[in-house]
């Protein structure tokens, strides 16, 4: 079961190149990332990374309107036909061109794409049943040029495609009478995208240049005819529409009739034929800066329903109009890099914007004008990684001197540290996971609070040193960094910042350091061909020194400290014993770490692999196994006991990279030699020699495949790997491996269920377990009554409590049935928590795994119930508010009740006053 790892997830990249494209329902958007899909659900606030890889990077998404089906074009025009309900790839299809655009009809029964001059049009694959789901229907012609975009009428009858020789052209897909092919001009640049309007053929050109044409149309799409072909007189021959004598005789009037009735025909035929007229030209931003140079409009996208156009610009600059009057509603920008993808989701609310320059991916609501995604992958390479002590977060150095730390369920970045002012060589966290630190080649080691998100603390060195290496101990009491350029190792102290001891010895920069999990010693690896032992809190010398044949270029405690591995330039891995520092095995990685060779290398790959070997090191939670990997596509699972390789993970199978392949391609040479040697001005250029890390001059380059840093999660249920790519995470897969445990014939699902049916609760548990079928253990466990778990839990032998604990850490993440899961582990690790402390190093990772999701469920109800406390807050706030309103009325009800009153008494006084009056002077 250990080594069924199956690719999980892409983090570091949110974004390389391609088009936008949000789902149908509106909640979540796909981002090519190279040669993989990542699907953003903005609902619910998780990514995750489809496991579809194209053989290059991908250069245009569609999705069908229904959201089941989606077709992928990579760079040299490969489409994949990829189903999103069972994440597969369906069928392919190769154009052999260069495909700028894919797009699906609204109706969703026909697609088309852009193919040089031309536009393919396809019934959609899975409507009809067949073969051959990629079905050609019809062949669009009339460009000077390559076609650049598509566009879709409403009633999906109509298309119109933007052309590179400034044109744009409306066709019928279906065949009219009235409409064949309608060619517009207008511009004066390369057309960007049109639009059509809403239940309209009213058409929105916009060009390079940044001009909007906007055209009118005198046809709405019920007054397109379909094509009926008219019945021939066969009596005539073509020369009927000669125009007939001047004094014609009886044959010549007949003759002159029919003309006139052909002639009148034609005319009507070209009156019918749809017609555009220029409407509005209007200039959505100035093109000239301040320093001469012009800004050109990079991308567009139009919601018909509410009218909203949306441009982006070069200078990551973007507006928002309302069409059809034109009316500016934002206008705003995100960066100083070019935007390549606008995407409007279903509702229109939501804009997403992409730039390939950074890598940054934005999802904007322009209504309430705020932020619904916002994430920025590391746009040079990424070198390190570490894992948090609970496994739920990790963070992430890279070449752009940025510090990225990232949710493991989410896979999003939530937070970024930019004060380094150098690539980033190494990242850790303390023992509590509540602070990163960072090594980098500024000279500076930096610890971020993740409680508030700062830079507290920073160490520096007496001289400039450039940092290659970082490790803390156990404690999190001392912090250590090794220096390149000075062969020294610079320890400080965390609470005082001060540093404490300057470690020399070494011949040669420092390539690695870890710390022992169980003593405060502090393991270093030289290219001076030796590893050194310090103990960092007695002495300054070293305690012990291994030498090897070869530079050591990484080194790895295992979890226990019992075992040291040290990984060296011949592509091996030694064992050593820090107890009594004798080496006790040995792993040859030499065949492991893979053949490959860069288009422009002049030696075989079996040559040039003689200079590969591993560069990062990782033991497992458990310490039985050990992921290496290095300068090339491959990692590597070695099982610690047997000194065997057990697994290799082939991490990309992208051709866009260099390395990639394991011979030279044949069709790419020549008589001359290699084409890979020659420059060309719009492909890939020749890196500069000696250059590994990035070309940093103006031109284009192929990068390399390599991986440079592998960490097991502590939970020991995943690992991830930076690389060129980005950082994947491999996770286990329950499905993919039967694993029973101490099966017997006599247990099978039936004989389960039935004694879980006579009410033996108990010796069901242990015979599901037995069985080790995920949903039979479920179906058993959720089947027990909560008054039986006590009881259960104390009759419960040893080997099985660690199993039973593992199962029902997993099942909290996922389960609705919390308390009833919180109930089973509070029992468990009261009654067996003084046996599970004894051997906490064999369980740790089923501990860590329940921290994390006990953690992780804890605060997503602690924000349910906050969310909810202020609703009720406000209710009851508003319930007061109207009570005390309804008092006030009820109050001045009374007051103008008893005016009334008193001023009904005074009436009747003044009435009674009035009679006496009246019976006296009666009386005199």
């Amino acid at each position: 079961m250990k080594f069924a790892y199956r690719f999980s997830n892409l983090l570091g990249s949110v974004y390389r190149k391609g088009n936008l494209s949000f789902t149908p329902d509106g909640n979540s958007i796909v981002s090519p990332v190279g040669n993989r899909v990542t699907v953003y659900d903005l609902r619910n606030n998780k990514s995750e990374t489809l496991p579809i890889e194209c053989r290059l990077n991908i250069q245009c998404v569609a999705l069908s309107p229904d959201g089941f089906t989606m077709i992928l074009v990579d760079e040299e025009g490969e489409a994949s036909l990829c189903s999103l309900v069972s994440r597969s790839v369906l069928a392919t299809f190769h154009f052999h061109k260069h495909v700028y655009d894919v797009s699906f009809s609204p109706d969703g029964k026909k697609f088309a794409v852009t193919k040089d001059s031309v536009i393919l049009v396809f019934h959609a694959p899975g409507k009809t049943r067949e073969f051959n789901p990629f079905v050609f229907y019809r062949t669009f012609f009339g460009a000077y040029d390559d076609n650049v975009c598509i566009a879709w009428s409403s009633d999906s009858r109509v298309l119109c495609a933007g052309c590179k020789d400034m044109n744009t052209r409306v066709f019928g897909v279906e065949r009219f009478s009235n409409l064949v092919m309608y060619s517009m001009g207008g511009h004066t640049d390369i057309i960007v995208n049109a639009f059509f309007g809403k239940n309209s053929l009213d058409l929105y050109s916009l060009g390079q240049n940044g001009l909007l044409v906007v055209w009118k149309c005198d046809t709405e799409p019920d007054g397109l005819e379909p094509y009926v072909p008219e019945v021939m007189d066969t009596e005539h021959s073509g020369d009927e529409l000669d125009e007939p004598e001047e004094e014609p005789g009886d044959g010549g009037k007949e003759q002159l009739q029919k003309y006139k009735r052909l002639q009148e025909k034609a005319e009507a035929r070209v009156k019918k034929k749809i017609h555009y007229r220029h409407l509005a030209k209007h200039i959505i931003k100035d093109q000239q800066k301040s320093d001469g140079s012009m800004t050109k409009l990079t991308s567009a996208a139009f919601h018909p329903d509410t009218g909203v156009l949306v441009t982006g610009f070069q200078d990551g600059s973007f507006f928002l109009h309302e069409m059809p009057e034109f009316s500016m509603i934002h206008s705003l920008n995100i960066s100083d890099q070019s935007i390549a993808s606008i995407s409007i989701n279903s509702s229109g609310d939501w804009i997403a914007l992409a730039c390939s320059g950074l890598g940054q991916l934005l999802v904007w609501e322009w209504q309430s004008e705020t932020y619904v995604l916002k994430q920025q992958g590391h746009f040079n390479n990424m070198e390190c990684l570490a894992y948090s002590p609970d496994g739920q977060h990790i963070a992430t150095g890279g070449d752009d001197a940025k510090v990225k730390v990232w949710n493991t369920s989410s896979g999003f970045c939530f937070v970024t540290f930019n004060e380094h002012l150098g690539g980033i060589t190494g990242v850790t966290f303390n023992q509590n996971g509540k602070v990163v630190l960072s090594a980098s080649l500024d000279g500076t080691v930096r610890a971020f609070d993740l409680a508030r998100y700062r830079n507290f603390k920073t160490f520096t060195s007496p001289r400039p040193v450039q940092f290659s290496c970082l490790a803390t101990d156990n404690s999190g009491e001392v912090v250590c960094a090794g220096g390149v350029d000075v062969f020294e190792i610079f320890v400080w102290s965390m609470q005082t910042g001060r540093l404490l001891e300057i470690l020399t010895g070494h011949e040669g920069p420092i390539s690695s350091l870890s710390f022992s999990p169980a003593r405060a010693i502090l393991a270093s690896a030289s290219w001076d061909k030796t590893i050194k032992l310090w103990d960092v809190f007695e002495n300054k010398s070293a305690k012990e020194s291994y030498g090897l044949p070869t530079d050591a270029l990484a080194v790895a405690f295992r979890p226990d400290g019992s075992e040291l591995a040290v990984a060296s330039l011949d592509a091996t891995i030694t064992l050593w014993s820090p107890d009594t520092g004798t080496q006790v095995g040995t792993i040859e990685g030499k065949h492991d770490v893979g053949y490959s060779r860069k288009a422009t290398d002049k030696i075989t790959a079996k040559k040039s692999a003689a200079g590969k070997a591993f560069t990062t090191i990782c033991y497992s939670a458990d310490g039985d196994c050990l992921l290496a990997a290095g300068r090339s596509k491959f990692v590597c699972i070695y099982s610690v006991p047997d000194r065997l390789l057990m697994k290799k993970f082939e991490i990309s199978c992208n051709m866009s990279f260099d390395g990639m392949e394991e011979f030279l391609d044949r069709r790419k040479m020549t008589e001359w030699g290699n084409m890979a040697l020659v420059d060309s001005e719009e492909g890939e250029q020749i890196a500069l020699p000696g250059v590994r890390k990035g070309d940093m001059s103006s031109r284009h380059f192929k990068p390399e495949v390599l991986i440079s840093t592998v960490r097991f999660s502590p939970t020991g249920r995943a690992w991830a790997a930076t690389s060129t790519e980005g950082l994947l995470i491999y996770s286990l897969d329950h499905n993919l491996v039967f694993d029973p445990y101490e099966l017997d014939t006599d247990i099978t699902p039936a004989s389960v269920r039935m004694t879980l049916a006579k009410g033996d609760h108990s010796k069901a548990l242990l015979l599901s377990f037995r069985l080790n079928e995920q949903k039979l253990i479920q179906e058993v466990l959720e089947s027990i009554p909560a008054d039986n778990i006590d009881v259960i839990c104390q009759s419960l032998p040893d080997t099985y409590v660690d199993r039973l604990l593992g199962y029902v850490a997993n099942q909290i993440e996922t389960s609705a049935h919390l308390q009833f899961y919180l109930t089973w582990i509070q029992r468990l690790l009261f009654v067996h928590g003084p046996k599970v402390k004894q051997r906490s190093q064999k369980v740790m990772a089923t501990l860590r795994t329940l921290q994390k999701n006990v953690t992780r469920k804890y605060e997503d109800i602690g924000k349910l119930c906050d969310h909810n406390k202020y609703h009720l807050d406000f209710i009851v706030a508003m319930s007061r508010n109207k009570r005390k309103h309804v008092k006030e009325d009820q109050d001045g009800s009374e007051e103008e009740l008893m005016e009334a009153a008193e001023s009904d008494s005074d009436v009747d006084l003044q009435d009674m006053m009035r009679e006496e009056d009246f019976k006296s002077n009666f009386d005199t």
